[in-house]
């Protein structure tokens, strides 16, 4: 049975946003088509870090930035809104804090928000990590899964945490973060949201960026360039002024800032 919300939160104006049909029933296949279309709809971006406007993890100012003035969002924002429009949809979900693997090591805790969602069988679920996996994990699956030309493994610590890899091509896997089972509230994200905006600590601020995964690949602007992948094939073009980054933020991404 399709549910609806009532006050701020509106799940039919959500599902046109992301071009998803009604959902009848929360299953492992509509969170599936969920998840796809989110990615490909809802883009990864920290514009308003850098025009310094207040990122605030509440369900009402993630609908309204997400839903209706059609933005994205980072980690936080994004699996903060999809959170919700499942839990309306009938879906048990979970919020999970991971640590990033980065060249320094791995992030600190909260660094990442991540979800778990639990149906028959649980399943890892992310559609704000940026260019990362497109389809739902199986949570509890330790062999290898294929996603495209990609495929990714959850592991096992002797700690008792989860390991995300990733393998690209014919390459190793390698770690993307780690995360632990112990759900969490979105308040509990506030902290490192902040740090996020406004550290120069944070890789956040230090670039703009605003990605989207296409039907043939993936198209990013980063600081003063638009990067479009097709396949194996890139091409990247200049956008040295603001009013260049503008019209490629309303052209490729439906963004008006």
């Amino acid at each position: 049975m399709e549910r609806s919300s009532r006050g701020p939160f509106d799940v039919d104006a959500y599902l046109r946003r992301i071009d998803h049909p009604p959902v009848r029933a929360p299953t492992a296949e509509s969170l599936a088509t969920l998840h796809r279309a989110h990615l490909l709809a809802v883009p990864f971006e920290n514009l308003d870090i850098h025009r310094k406007h207040p990122i605030r993890l509440e369900e009402d100012a993630l609908f309204d930035k997400v839903v209706r003035r059609r933005r994205g969002g980072f980690c936080y924002e994004l699996n903060g809104a999809f959170a919700a429009l499942l839990r309306a949809l009938g879906f048990e979900v979970g919020l999970l804090s991971a640590r990033v693997r980065g060249d320094a090591g791995l992030g600190p805790e909260l660094d990442h928000l991540a979800l778990v969602v639990t149906l028959e069988e649980r399943w890892l679920v992310d559609v704000g990590f940026g260019d990362s996996f497109s389809s739902p994990l199986r949570l509890d699956v330790r062999e290898p899964q294929i996603d495209g030309d990609r495929a990714y493994c959850i592991r096992e610590d002797d700690d008792r945490g989860l390991w995300l890899d990733e393998r690209r091509d014919d390459g190793p896997f390698q770690a993307s973060y780690r995360f632990t089972l112990e759900r969490r509230a979105l308040t509990d994200f506030d902290a490192m949201c902040l740090f996020h905006q406004t550290s120069p600590e944070s890789h956040f601020t230090r670039q703009t960026v605003c990605s989207l995964p296409t039907r043939e690949g993936r198209i990013t602007l980063r600081g003063e360039g638009l990067l479009t992948t097709r396949g194996r094939e890139k091409s990247e073009v200049p956008l040295p002024t603001e009013a260049d980054r503008m019209e490629a933020l309303k052209r490729w991404f439906g963004i008006v800032l």
